[in-house]
């Protein structure tokens, strides 16, 4: 196949992350996102490299005899849900295949293992507790669009008015700020000129407490509107505190950030009305969460995940637990109850702050959170581990960190992925360093995407 080409064929199987394996009808071979077993697809060839294709998906020409099930008017344009179309059910199969065929393939014949049933999420719809919206406008020069970027687009915003992952007063939380601004004629920021002011709404609601926390990142452009800022946002803010809502305001604030990377950055935020945090409750303890601090986007399905880790890890009694990537330290707080000590190490300062306030908060003495990288900080403690715990972010950990990690030659290792691939590459060392796995199980954190979690229970060999 060429670079340019456009042709059409039938998807066979789909790899992680959603890279469908498309046959054309000449029995050529091509890798197209977000498709799906059983579709005729078009597309166009935008990559080929050492005899591999890759290409865009333009169409769907005949849907897959397994797409049976209801999806929203967003569907196919937002680069969100690839799998909405699919029964909850067969994107639980597609995942657990995907998920033990990655494990088999990096763990060989060397063990034998126990491979769990997917755990589904405890909602299917109305389960993300964070979302980050973007400004920006659905084609060129096109009216304000606030939602989620187009499906293959890094300019394009589809506005996301009935998403169907998040809770209703995200919406309107979405809608009543699109039309302050539109009203306002104030413009959104523009990548490739750098000006305008508008960028992206953040925004985050607990599940269990229905505290919502809405966050305005913008320019400091202030010449490319009319009037105040501060009479800009003012409007903005008491436009919210009007609506109808399910749940109330912790806090509405406003982040200001000139950097030219196309995502979300602190570079200085003011609390427009309340407090610039809010609170969620997780298998009976409670957690202080701020605008940019990490916390699963499930707050149910990080329930059964923490479970399952909490399972894994087996007994604590009187043992030193170390917590690597600990992020605000939930998994450590968890874990801390009858443990002799756990020590969560992670690289995000405001994270760490915020896990020793939860810490305090739960009345837990026993838990010592660090700010570093894992690479530099494993090496400075005095304390041995007697477990380990592995939360990484997407791209897993880093290999010299590895190294580190294995020489403290503990028994037990949990590792907790979000990314299989980036778990695959990491248990081919760690087996090598003697290590075998002895349970997967994968949870489904996040429903009508390709994504899931893995947790994996290793033992050091005796």
């Amino acid at each position: 196949m060429k670079k340019g080409q456009i042709a059409e064929g039938n998807v066979t199987t789909v790899e992680f992350p959603n890279k469908g394996i498309v046959m054309t009808d000449e029995g050529e071979r091509v890798i197209v996102k977000n498709t799906i077993p059983g579709q005729r697809v078009s597309f166009a060839v935008n990559k080929v490299r050492k005899g591999k294709a890759e290409g865009r998906l333009l169409e769907t020409v005949k849907k897959s005899p397994r797409e049976t099930a209801d999806t929203c008017r967003h569907f196919g344009q937002c680069g969100g849900c690839t799998y909405q179309s699919l029964p909850y059910e067969e994107q639980l199969k597609i995942k657990e295949t995907q998920v033990r065929g990655m494990i088999e393939q990096a763990i060989g014949d060397a063990c034998a293992y126990e491979f769990l049933p997917i755990r589904h999420s405890p909602r299917v719809l109305a389960y993300r507790n964070k979302m980050e919206f973007s400004f920006g406008d659905e084609y060129k020069d096109g009216p304000l669009a606030l939602g989620m970027h187009k499906r293959g687009s890094f300019y394009d915003v589809v506005t996301t008015d009935e998403c169907h992952i998040v809770h209703p007063d995200f919406c309107k939380i979405l809608v009543c700020t699109k039309e302050y601004f539109e009203e306002k004629k104030v413009g959104f920021y523009k990548k490739m000129q750098h000006t305008g002011y508008l960028r992206h709404l953040l925004v985050r609601r607990a599940i269990k407490t229905g505290e919502i926390l809405v966050d305005l990142i913008t320019t400091t452009q202030t010449d490319t509107f009319e009037g105040t800022e501060e009479a800009l946002l003012r409007g903005w803010t008491e436009r919210l505190q009007a609506l109808p809502m399910e749940g109330s305001f912790a806090g509405i604030l406003h982040t200001k950030n000139d950097t030219l990377a196309d995502a979300v950055k602190d570079e200085g935020t003011d609390i427009l009305f309340g407090r610039e945090h809010f609170y969620e409750e997780l298998l009976g303890l409670r957690f202080q969460i701020s605008p940019f601090s990490f916390f699963q986007t499930n707050s149910l399905g990080a329930e059964v995940l923490y479970e399952k880790t909490r399972e894994y890890v087996g007994e604590t009694k009187g043992k030193v637990v170390f917590d690597l990537y600990s992020g605000t330290g939930t998994i450590a707080q968890i874990l801390a109850p009858v443990a002799e000590k756990v020590v969560g190490v992670e690289i995000v300062g405001e994270a760490v702050e915020a896990a020793r306030e939860n810490a305090a908060r739960n009345g837990l003495g026993n838990c010592e959170f660090l700010a570093g990288d894992v690479l530099k900080v494993v090496d400075e403690l005095e304390e041995k581990p007697d477990l380990i715990v592995l939360d990484p972010p997407r791209d897993g950990i880093h290999p010299k960190a590895i190294g580190k990690i294995l020489n403290f030659g503990v028994s037990h290792m949990v590792y907790v992925s979000c990314k299989p691939t980036s778990l695959a590459r990491d248990l081919e060392p760690i087996q090598a360093a003697g290590y075998q796995v002895d349970k997967v199980c994968c949870v489904d954190m996040f429903p009508h995407t390709a994504n899931c979690e893995t947790v994996v229970s290793l033992t050091r060999k005796k």
